[in-house]
């Protein structure tokens, strides 16, 4: 059964990089039938889909958060992460990583909070 679960800082400031990981497990990221995403959900608004990065590492990303965005991962340590640039309290949110875009299957979630 696979299971995903993310981690990083709750806090960060607006400016700066907001940085997370997710690591999988029950099965590869590198199995070619599923990808990997991230969703993240402001407080009172629904899921908004960031990014997915393939079994072969290839990338896509939210056209809204294109310039800002960043995935990667480390195939050795079952594991994927993102990076935000230059955050405002407007990514603020509930961060998840998933195995689908609409989060059908995702980890419990990480709040994250962009404040000074």
């Amino acid at each position: 059964q696979v299971q995903l679960q993310e981690s990083g800082p709750g806090l960060v400031k607006p400016s700066q990089t907001l940085s997370l990981t997710c690591t999988v497990s029950g099965g590869s990221i590198t199995t070619n039938y599923y990808a990997w995403n991230w969703i993240r959900q402001p407080p009172g608004k629904g899921l908004e889909w960031m990014g997915v990065i393939a079994a072969d590492g290839s990338t896509y990303y939210s056209p809204s958060l294109k310039s800002r965005t960043s995935l990667s991962r480390d195939t050795s340590k079952n594991q994927f992460s993102l990076q935000l640039t230059s955050v405002t309290p407007e990514d603020t949110a509930v961060y998840y990583c998933a195995r689908d875009q609409a989060g059908t299957l995702r980890g419990q979630g990480t709040q994250v909070t962009v404040s000074s």
